[in-house]
């Protein structure tokens, strides 16, 4: 591997394995829909576009990326029907403008789907279903629609009812043919978030299941030691031990082992130390992490604190006004707390961005590492006296 060239570890085998059973073929079944779940940077996203996208094209599939954090100001449905609208115009953009070119906003080529592309998906205009079949029939190819942190289309009615739009479209797309003409991967980075759109009935993709998505093992690890090695003289080299040690602290996240490299390159003070000075920082990012949660944490008034606990200990079964939540708090708090008290307290946990809300009420920790840290330091509820509104 070049040095002089960017790290990139390849798991190409993890991407057919994905494919086949997107296909039906093999022991996995992914034909609803593969639906994984990882922390956040932990190469989710990374596989997605190195990986699994290459992969689904050496098929012959037609790939369709959106990242619905990629712009947290705009609504997840407009991110979604933006990018099909945008794989359709690659497709149909030279007919498109001919037919501008006369006057005509409406495409009827050959019999096929008429729509205006400026409407997909708006009240009057082309489902998001007539756009995929559309775009099916255009390109002559599956459709493989890859939505990146997928949960957050439930923070909006919209983006809701755009999931329901492509549960029809995938049904619609492989009805009765022999072949799928749409494949669907939604990835999250909150397992508890992600299991929302599949676990009530109530929810458009119910019945499918949540796949975690492996973690980089050792041999990525081994591959960027190998890679970085290189770099330096014999008898300044990283050890893969440690590198695996600090990677493992660091939550198996490459970007902050790769930051725990750069840092103890700045520090370094010798060869022998090189080793023990990657822990030491990665240590020292893990309990950085931790402060960060606990300063949070302790600053919330104790009504606050006694919802989160709820959230924490009930997920994903959490509804904030049932029976088990009101004796979660009462187990915090020593009495029960009024419906109007959790709600306020559910919207400042909210606006702090502590929770997160689906759009049907549904709550779940918008970092998975608040949650662990939480548990991990409150092995049972705490008790609160005297306790604090707000």
């Amino acid at each position: 591997m070049d040095p002089a060239l960017p790290f990139v570890y390849r798991r190409t085998e993890l991407a057919k394995v994905y494919c086949a059973a997107l296909e039906g073929r093999g022991v996995l079944d992914f034909t609803s829909g593969l639906f994984l779940a990882a922390p956040r940077r932990t190469g989710k996203s990374t596989f997605l576009r190195e990986d699994l996208i290459p992969e689904m094209r050496g098929l012959g599939w037609e790939p369709v990326y959106v990242d619905l954090w990629s712009d947290r100001a705009r609504d997840p449905a407009e991110l979604i029907t933006a990018a099909v609208r945008g794989a359709l115009t690659r497709h149909d953009g030279p007919v498109l403008k001919a037919a501008k070119r006369v006057g005509l906003d409406r495409l009827n080529v050959m019999g096929t789907l008429s729509l205006d592309l400026a409407k997909v998906g708006q009240p009057g205009g082309a489902t998001l279903a007539d756009a995929l079949e559309r775009l099916h029939q255009q390109s002559g190819k599956p459709i493989a629609l890859l939505i990146d942190e997928a949960q957050h289309a439930l923070s909006t009615e919209a983006g809701t009812q755009t999931m329901f739009a492509l549960k029809a479209a995938r049904d619609r797309l492989n009805q009765g043919t022999g072949t799928r003409g749409l494949h669907l991967v939604m990835t999250g980075s909150n397992r508890d978030k992600l299991a929302h759109l599949v676990l009530r009935k109530s929810e458009p993709f119910y019945g499918a299941g949540i796949t975690r998505f492996p973690l980089l093992d050792r041999g990525f690890v081994e591959a960027y030691a190998q890679w970085l090695n290189q770099q330096f003289a014999a008898g300044m080299q990283f050890e893969v031990d440690a590198l695996e040690r600090a990677f493992e602290l660091v939550g198996r996240r490459p970007e902050m082992l790769k930051q725990v490299v750069g840092e103890s390159v700045s520090e370094f003070g010798g060869a022998a130390a090189l080793s023990a000075q990657v822990a030491s920082n990665a240590k020292e990012l893990q309990r950085r992490a931790w402060r960060d949660f606990e300063s949070v944490y302790n600053g919330l008034p104790d009504t606050q604190k006694a919802v989160l606990d709820g959230v924490a200990r009930l997920s994903p079964d959490y509804e904030p006004f049932s029976e088990d939540a009101h004796q979660a708090y009462q187990a915090v708090m020593g009495k029960r707390l009024a419906a109007s008290t959790v709600q306020a307290a559910l919207d400042a946990l909210r606006e702090k961005e502590l929770l997160w809300r689906a759009g049907r009420g549904a709550y779940a920790f918008e970092d998975d590492g608040l949650r662990a840290w939480y548990l991990e330091q409150h092995r049972s509820p705490p008790h609160i006296e005297g306790p604090s509104e707000g």
